[in-house]
């Protein structure tokens, strides 16, 4: 077995590899074109329009396979596998893992979708009537839905399969590498496998750059609510370029202490403020909320996970802006998160890595929702206060509404603005080190310059994507940069399957007996060189005595 390969070290040679070169040309290119056309906005609007109408119905069956597929390695005998080393510990603590995996995939969305999600369903339910006490349990239900199992397993499905080849068949850790039984281990950067590793750039920028957008507008949300200042793209625009100065400044420092430190000092700010809110809100209330929601989120996981209103019986076009527009957004951010859940989880086995980032996150994200999207809904349904106006008017305002419903309402806002800044730092931090992996041929710490490149862009993508039409535009570069890739992990998951059963047969060996493998079969190398140096030299010391006794 090959030397696992350590990917590109300088920045000069990451410059001239083809991932690279394209990628950085359709980036400029699409900053380009977003900035001269007037149109801009229209073409995402039709594209948006087209996808949903025409291949929405991939998207719910895609994501509902993607959960199928993390349950049964949980279950099944696979899920015994080591992403590592037989005996490998874990890289970083449970803690600290599940806090920097958390901050990368939601932070910023769990921000801005937090109020405002459940006030739309309240307001504009999939089924039924809106206003009423069903719209405010269906409201928790299906957010529950959209930042649950679903999301969490589609990042699951991603982030296992690129840990369980770069780890334990040590591979390069690209995009490539999980399709090494169809592509080959010498092919992971020729044709194909750059292409694999393209399109996870791009689908990486539109969805990174779609959460940055939304951390934008709640950021300048939030700067309205203290100041005054009008929300709108001037201030977006001087919030992108200091808060990706900050970023870029962050990912100078490392995993180890930028992201990690960032990413567990901000889970404290933002269990702080929840607790905050389900003390002085309508804690029975919430709890109550809770309690039911749970169980109806279960109880309808099937019929929501397949739905798609085939006969029109539901909401017109509520699907495609919910549903489908979500499991596209996860699945374009799944380069991302993946590769950066990858990243951090070595050590750990398939059941107890499925398990953590199946579960856990989505348990706090069912109490986020019943806590802050349970106090608007109370506030909404039973009292005077008006947080729909709010939501109607700019959904990037509704945390904000529902935090002035409390004492030191200024104080709470300036809180959640420092937590969603962080979140954009470290959402924008993390993904700057994916693609500076898969544009490096794999290197877990590519080059600073590269890193910085790449985070420069990332702001600009955001940038254009607000100017072309703020949340619309947004979830337009979601649904498209999600469909290509998604046809890329059921690839994935082909060759995921094979390779793990294939090692549980003994067609594959397992880490640690491969190493004593290769390890023997280099010294029985070494050992036929010096058998080789040995005949050679008595040969020639054969020669020169038979020379001597002819002289």
């Amino acid at each position: 077995m090959s030397p696992k390969p350590k990917g590109l070290t300088s920045f000069r040679e990451s410059l001239k590899t083809p991932v690279f070169l394209i990628s950085l040309i359709f980036a400029v290119l699409f900053v380009i074109l977003g900035t001269v056309l007037p149109d801009f906005e229209s073409y995402m609007n039709t594209t948006f329009e087209w996808v949903v109408t025409n291949l929405g119905w991939t998207f719910i069956l895609g994501g509902s396979f993607f959960l199928i597929i993390t349950l049964f390695l949980i279950i099944s005998p696979l899920g015994e596998i080591r992403l590592g080393g037989d005996n490998e510990e874990p890289e970083y603590s449970t803690p600290s893992w599940f806090a920097m995996l958390f901050s990368a995939g939601m932070g910023i969305g769990l921000l801005f979708w937090g109020v405002s999600e459940p006030i739309n369903h309240y307001d504009w339910p999939a089924k039924g009537e809106g206003g009423t006490a069903e719209a405010v349990h269906m409201a928790l239900q299906y957010s529950f839905f959209h930042w649950g199992l679903h999301p969490w397993a589609i990042y699951a499905v991603v982030a296992g399969a690129l840990a369980y080849f770069t780890y334990r068949k040590e591979l390069p850790m690209l995009l490539s590498s999980t399709l090494e039984p169809i592509l080959g281990r010498d092919n992971l950067n020729g044709g194909w496998g750059n292409t694999v590793n393209i399109i996870g750039v791009i689908a990486t920028l539109f969805g990174i750059s779609t959460s940055l957008g939304l951390g934008v507008m709640q950021i300048g949300g939030g700067m309205e609510t203290l100041f005054g200042f009008p929300n709108n793209t001037t201030l977006w625009l001087v919030i992108i370029v200091i808060v990706t100065t900050l970023a870029i400044l962050s990912t100078t420092t490392g995993i180890d202490k930028g992201i990690k430190w960032l990413s567990q000092i901000n889970m404290g700010v933002a269990g702080l403020l929840l607790l905050f809110v389900l003390i002085l809100g309508p804690t029975l209330f919430i709890l109550n909320a809770f309690t039911h929601s749970i169980g109806s989120y279960l109880q309808n996981l099937m019929s929501m996970s397949f739905g798609i209103d085939a006969a029109g019986e539901g909401t017109e076009g509520w699907y495609g802006t919910w549903t489908i527009f979500y499991w596209a957004w996860w699945i374009s951010w799944a380069p991302f998160v993946g590769s950066f859940i990858a990243r951090v989880s070595r050590g750990r086995t398939i059941r107890s890595f499925s398990i953590g980032v199946l579960l856990v996150p989505t348990a706090v994200s069912m109490v986020w929702f019943s806590v802050f999207g349970g106090t608007a809904l109370y506030r909404e349904h039973f009292t005077d206060a008006s947080i729909l106006d709010t939501v109607m008017k700019d959904e990037a305002l509704g945390f904000f509404a529902m935090l002035g419903q409390f004492p030191f309402s200024d104080l709470l806002v300036v809180i959640a603005m420092i937590s969603l800044t962080v979140f954009f730092i470290t959402s924008s931090d993390s993904g700057t080190y994916v693609i500076g992996m898969l544009t490096s041929k794999g290197n877990m710490n590519p080059p600073i310059q590269l890193r910085v490149t790449w985070g420069i862009l990332e702001g600009a993508f955001a940038a254009v994507l607000l100017l072309a039409g703020g949340l619309e535009a947004l979830q337009t570069a979601a649904v498209v940069g999600g469909f290509p890739f998604m046809i890329i992990m059921f690839f994935m998951i082909y060759c995921l399957i094979k390779a793990m059963f294939a090692e549980l047969s003994g067609g594959s060996l397992p880490m640690e007996r491969q190493r004593i493998y290769t390890a023997l079969e280099d010294l029985r190398s070494e050992r036929k060189i010096q058998d080789d140096v040995i005949n050679e030299n008595e040969e020639e010391w054969t020669e020169n005595s038979e020379d001597q006794e002819n002289k």
